[in-house]
């Protein structure tokens, strides 16, 4: 088959055309196979310690790169194609054999020399993660209504697709037959969770640039081979920072390195374990409770990935944020533009009462890497980025690097912490924590709580707004939230960054949005923009999105690039900064930021 010759970004390599996604290149379809393809020697290393430790078992590396100067050697990135079986533009015929040329295979009709095109579907398994080919031939010779002749129908390059006239656009009127027996059938039966396996079709238990079959029992069902839902990635996304210890973390050492620990952890509850703890307590100056709790946790179970490259981040930031940059980190420079003091003296008292600080992050390296996948659901079987059988070797994490710069913005604990104990406000979350829930990738959402919500809800609208200001599209700009309520080391804080894959990064239209009377226009504007939306009533009475995932936010006033969000633009809701004014039963919830824009109206009048 003549080769398909494509240029992407290194981005793309990771997302959206990584390992196991089906992509359209040039009028074909084709899959990406996995690491093991890969030789390490044209795969750059890459290095970023806190996201190599979360994955220990593989090494961080770009993909194969084109050189980018005369007479160096550049290295290709390989794909199959899949589907196997396309239809000709020309005389519709359903086949996996292609014309040639010179030799070579084309993307051809041998018949006709027609424009060969994908068929639209491919049979995945529910569980499995597999993805097979459709066997187009022997489904049409199946079914309820197949006579003993159309099964035992031999030749495979006899079918064609046709649309039934008046039969409308739907796959009703799409019917593939054959030309031998006559026999055919409607798209439409293809559909259906059950469908393949009525008809026998079994899943083959592999990736499509797999040689060997594997035994797997799940069913197969037909999907569209560019649904969202036939790839769902899983990356891994840390900012390459000097890590700070959290407060928690940092206190649990000082219990762990006295002199007693090891008797107390040996027997917590025991005839001595009181005394001990006590002991320990009085000569670390910590509070009891959190001595027994470290002794009878042992090592502590981690949480995940994600919230702990995000706890060392915070931990960082909040760290630069109280004292000036360090001049030797070249890779992470912050400096802190103002204070609730300052912003106090810039004309918003409201505002310095709920903000603790601000600052511009000049430079960051961002790292991201693609641990696997999985297919149909977030349930399924996961598929790692590696499926080389060699337990000796590392695996290979396709990765990328960016530089850029962006705001970070802390808030006041105490203040946000009186908020959402508000019995109102804790009710109008607990939809969208129950959407959290039933989601398909729940297990990889963070807790939807009512200072998530409120700081991903600002986080968008500053999105939406920054875009105008900074001279970056709002698909350039990018989101992180911390807002974990834990009570030793709480979060509150949002960092909007913008990133590229050039080494020199951006060129500061964010940072500089950082001043404090600068950002504090910004802020207000955007807080103005949310308070009417152009589908109100409805936008801010009734929820939105699948399985009610946004409260008050829609497309008109908080949706963003999905890109730039964590989430995917869902558990949203612009009631929770701005009051429950006009929503029926939230009449008196306040809203997190709801004086501050009363007294932008004052200022203003």
């Amino acid at each position: 088959m003549k080769r398909i010759e494509h240029e992407l970004r290194l981005s793309e390599t990771v997302r959206p055309y990584g390992v196991g996604s089906i992509v359209d290149v040039s009028g074909a379809s084709l899959v990406a196979p996995d690491t093991s393809w890969w030789k390490p020697s044209n795969a750059p290393l890459l290095r970023c310690e806190r996201l190599e430790a979360e994955l220990s078992d593989g090494e961080l590396r770009m993909a194969p790169y084109v050189a980018d100067r005369p007479g160096a050697r550049t290295y290709r990135l390989e794909y199959r194609r899949f589907p196997e079986w396309r239809f000709c533009d020309r005389c519709a015929r359903l086949s996996r054999q292609t014309g040639s040329d010179k030799g070579s295979f084309t993307n051809r009709c041998q018949e006709c020399r027609g424009g060969l095109v994908p068929v639209r579907f491919v049979a995945m398994c529910e569980g499995g993660s597999h993805v097979q080919d459709i066997q187009w031939f022997a489904w049409v010779h199946r079914g309820r209504t197949a006579s003993a002749e159309h099964r035992q129908c031999r030749p495979d390059n006899t079918l064609r697709l046709r649309r039934v006239p008046g039969a409308g656009e739907s796959l009703a009127g799409l019917v593939a037959s054959c030309d031998r027996c006559s026999r055919s059938r409607s798209l439409s039966e293809v559909i259906g969770s059950e469908a393949l396996t009525i008809d026998g079709f079994s899943c083959f238990g592999k990736q499509p640039w797999q040689s060997t079959k594997t035994d797997c029992p799940r069913p197969l069902r037909a999907v569209l081979r560019t649904s969202t839902s036939g790839y769902l990635a899983d990356t891994l996304t840390a900012l390459d920072i000097p890590e700070e210890q959290e407060q928690s973390a940092k206190s649990a050492e000082a219990i762990r390195q006295h002199a007693f620990f090891a008797k107390l952890q040996a027997d917590p509850h025991g005839p001595f374990g009181d005394a001990l703890v006590e002991m320990i307590a009085q000569e670390t100056g910590l509070e009891a409770d959190i001595v027994r709790a470290v002794a009878e946790s042992g090592t502590s179970s981690s949480p995940d990935a994600v919230r702990r490259l995000k706890a060392g981040e915070w931990s960082a930031f909040v760290s630069r944020l109280e004292v000036q940059q360090d001049e030797h980190d070249p890779e992470f420079i912050v400096r802190r533009t103002a204070r609730s003091s300052e912003v106090e003296a810039a004309g918003s008292v409201a505002l310095a009462q709920r903000i603790r600080t601000f600052g511009a992050v000049d430079r960051v390296r961002v790292v991201s890497a693609l641990r696997g996948f999985r297919r149909v659901s977030e349930d399924a079987e996961y598929v790692s980025a590696d499926l080389r059988q060699v337990q000796s070797a590392k695996k290979i994490y396709p990765s990328m690097e960016q530089f850029g710069e962006g705001i970070i913005m802390t808030f006041d604990e105490g203040a946000l912490a009186d908020w959402e104990s508000h019995p109102l406000v804790q009710r109008r979350v607990r939809d969208l924590a129950q959407a959290a829930n039933v989601a398909m990738d729940s297990a990889r959402l963070p807790d939807v709580t009512p200072r998530w919500v409120a700081l991903h809800t600002l986080s968008h609208l500053l999105l939406r707004r920054l875009a105008f200001a900074s001279g970056y599209t709002s698909a350039s700009l990018s989101e992180r939230i911390y807002a974990h309520g834990s009570e030793s080391d709480p979060e509150a804080g949002i960092f909007i960054y913008t990133a590229s894959g050039d080494a020199q990064g951006t060129l500061g239209g964010l940072a500089r949005l950082a001043r404090p009377r600068n950002f504090i226009g910004v802020l207000l504007e955007a807080l103005e923009d949310a308070e009417v939306c152009s589908n109100d009533p409805v936008c801010l009475e009734s929820g939105q999105a699948a399985v009610r995932a946004n409260l008050a936010a829609c497309h008109g006033c908080a949706l963003v690039a999905e890109t730039s969000c964590e989430v995917n633009n869902r558990f949203l809701d612009r009631a929770l900064l701005l009051g429950g004014a006009g929503i029926a039963d939230f009449e008196a919830m306040p809203g997190l930021l709801e004086r501050v824009v009363s007294e932008s109206r004052t200022m203003f009048a």
